[in-house]
């Protein structure tokens, strides 16, 4: 009985002791997974990073509005027919440049051939009666005729002569083409940002639209929308940045030129126009825009690159910097932030280096 219990006795603490074995293993390779390696940025990547310092700054609100890139109307020419008949040989096409004076299209017309004719018709009128004047004045020297029938003659060659030149002009203003075609030319250096012909089209003398607008896209106007909670916070002068969906990164530096002071009926919206150069062409008529007003309030705040923020979980982060080995993440509360710059409440302290390009990439390395 005695031995029995001693086998028993004997039993139990060995499987304590394999249970305790075993605990101890888990827990220290539990231990060894928890103890991660420390991220280093690579050298690859640290190239490619900016790395600013935080400042003090000047505090500056930004209000932001919806808009639309628009031709600049003072630099638009609409060209409308001057004669009836058929389109031949429409030579452009939608978003074509042309020179001014280019032939955009050719119309076949019989008030073209009619104004050929009439001045034919002057120009012979004019011989004739040149002709009769000279001879008028020779018989006036030989006795034959009297002063009456050379002042006579000379009022008829007079006419006769307005009646050229009258001739001559209609047609010129109607494109001076003798082959009874009037030749559609631009007005101006520009883009056709509208063409409503096509080859064979009828143009009738009651026709009242257009057949080409040509627009010179080297300045462009942005109107944007302006609700009434915000109008006295725009004046005009003010700078603003103007982005587009096309060109997110590219900020475009301009003043507000005009704020209409009526409102919109429909929306209850005042209009609000920024007025940019457009010299390499990339701002295009109907883009979307946003512009934003950025206005100075006097005061001063610890700021970053607005680059350097990154937003996850509700909750705005930037990566602080000492080394490359030395990367870490920490919370900021924002005051407010614009395109370029963002104000920091709590979470910073001056002289701080913060990543400021590329901050997501390191933010998601250092959570992985």
């Amino acid at each position: 009985m005695h031995t029995k219990f001693i086998k028993k006795m004997l039993l139990q603490s060995l499987t304590i002791g394999i249970t305790i074995g075993l605990f101890s293993c888990s827990s220290k390779k539990d231990e060894s997974n928890n103890q991660r390696a420390a991220y280093i940025i690579p050298d690859s990547v640290m190239k490619t990073l900016t790395i600013d310092t935080v400042k003090m700054s000047n505090l500056s609100s930004s209000i932001k509005f919806n808009g639309v890139v628009d031709f600049n109307p003072d630099k638009v020419a609409n060209v409308f027919p001057l004669i009836s008949g058929n389109v031949q040989d429409t030579k452009v096409m939608l978003g074509d440049y042309v020179k001014a004076g280019q032939v955009l299209g050719t119309i076949k017309s019989a008030e073209v051939a009619n104004l050929n004719a009439a001045l034919i018709n002057a120009e012979t009128n004019l011989k004739l009666n040149a002709s009769l004047l000279a001879r008028q004045k020779d018989m006036a020297q030989s006795g034959l005729a009297s002063q009456v029938d050379v002042t006579t003659a000379t009022v008829n060659y007079e006419q006769a002569l307005a009646a050229k030149t009258a001739a001559e002009k209609v047609l010129s203003i109607n494109g001076n083409n003798r082959q009874g075609e009037y030749l559609i030319k631009a007005p101006i250096d520009g883009f056709v940002v509208q063409k409503n012909i096509t080859n064979g089209m009828a143009i009738r003398p009651d026709n009242a639209s257009n057949l080409f607008t040509i627009s010179d896209l080297k300045e462009v106007w942005i109107q944007a929308n302006v609700y009434e909670a915000n109008i006295d916070k725009v004046h005009q002068g003010d700078e603003v940045d103007v982005t587009t969906i096309t060109y997110p990164d590219k900020i475009y530096k301009g003043k507000i030129s005009q704020l209409m002071n009526v409102l919109d009926p429909t929306n209850r919206v005042m209009k609000m126009r920024v007025v940019l150069p457009n010299p390499d062409y990339l701002l295009k008529p109907q883009m979307f825009a946003t512009v934003t007003v950025n206005k100075s309030l006097n005061q001063e705040a610890i700021s970053v690159p607005s680059g350097a923020l990154v937003f996850d979980h509700s909750q705005y982060y930037v990566i602080i910097y000492k080394n490359p080995k030395e990367v870490q993440i920490r919370s900021v509360e924002l005051i407010s932030t614009n395109s370029n710059t963002a104000y920091i409440k709590s979470g910073l302290q001056l002289g701080e280096q913060v990543i400021s390009t590329q901050a997501i990439l390191i933010y998601g390395a250092l959570n992985n």
